[in-house]
């Protein structure tokens, strides 16, 4: 049960970083939960553990995480 919250959490934080980036409408679900999980992997490394945490993922870091992350992927694989 664990990982289907994680999946959930996952999702939504890489929705939040796409609509945050303006990229959310070219993602899909799949997408959305591997920026949310490997987002958090990278916002927790960068800034810690601080603040709320949902599914042992830290919120804001996660988000901050996922927000870098569809950054740096939509420079690279967009258009131009």
């Amino acid at each position: 049960m664990h990982w289907l919250w994680v999946l959930i959490v996952g999702g939504v934080i890489g929705a939040i970083a796409g609509a945050i980036t303006s990229k959310g409408k070219s993602m899909g679900i799949i997408f959305n939960i591997i920026a949310g999980l490997v987002g958090s992997s990278i916002g927790q490394a960068l800034l810690g553990t601080w603040g709320p945490q949902m599914a042992g993922m830290a919120l804001i870091p996660s988000i901050v995480g996922a927000v870098i992350l569809v950054a740096v992927v939509s420079f690279f694989l967009g258009k131009k």
